[in-house]
């Protein structure tokens, strides 16, 4: 990583071809394992889950569900995001995150949420520069990490008339 040389950091959507790079990265990045579901429902997510790649390295994703609210419309909930430690603090969870921000805001997806380990102050920090709100506390949510409790973080996305 020199100095003065841009490096390219790229958004790419996952596919069943490449499905395989967002679990190496879960096993890297996150103390749980993910089942089949959690990859279905990335999968489906479309635009919505992404990988991210610094200069043609792997090096971090977003994976989101798609749920139906009550009374209609839907929301985006973000079951992981995460970039590899090395990679950290370049900008790439912020282009994630705004990639989906930005999305879900052009589709009229009114709310993004997700859970936090309550002791993940980072994390915290991180969301909450991006508009998201503790909005609940969940006793022991995690059932094998310590912390078992979470926080829910949501961000409610205002429409903007023009």
């Amino acid at each position: 990583m020199g100095v003065g040389r841009e490096v390219s950091i790229s958004l790419d959507g996952v596919r069943d071809k490449n499905v395989m790079q967002l679990k190496k990265l879960n096993t890297a990045l996150f103390p749980v394992r993910y089942n089949d579901k959690y990859y279905a429902d990335a999968l489906s997510s479309g635009d919505f889950t992404r990988l991210a790649y610094y200069s043609d390295i792997c090096v971090g994703s977003i994976a989101c569900r798609l749920e139906k609210k009550d009374g209609g419309g839907l929301r985006v909930y973000i079951m992981t995001l995460g970039v590899l430690a090395p990679y950290r603090g370049l900008g790439i969870g912020t282009k994630l995150l705004n990639h989906v921000i930005d999305l879900s805001s052009k589709q009229n997806i009114s709310e993004i949420y997700l859970h936090v380990q309550t002791n993940n102050e980072d994390a915290i920090n991180f969301y909450k520069k991006f508009g998201f709100e503790i909005t609940d506390t969940i006793q022991n949510y995690y059932m094998n990490i310590t912390p078992p409790d979470c926080y829910l973080l949501t961000k409610f996305i205002t429409e903007t008339k023009k």
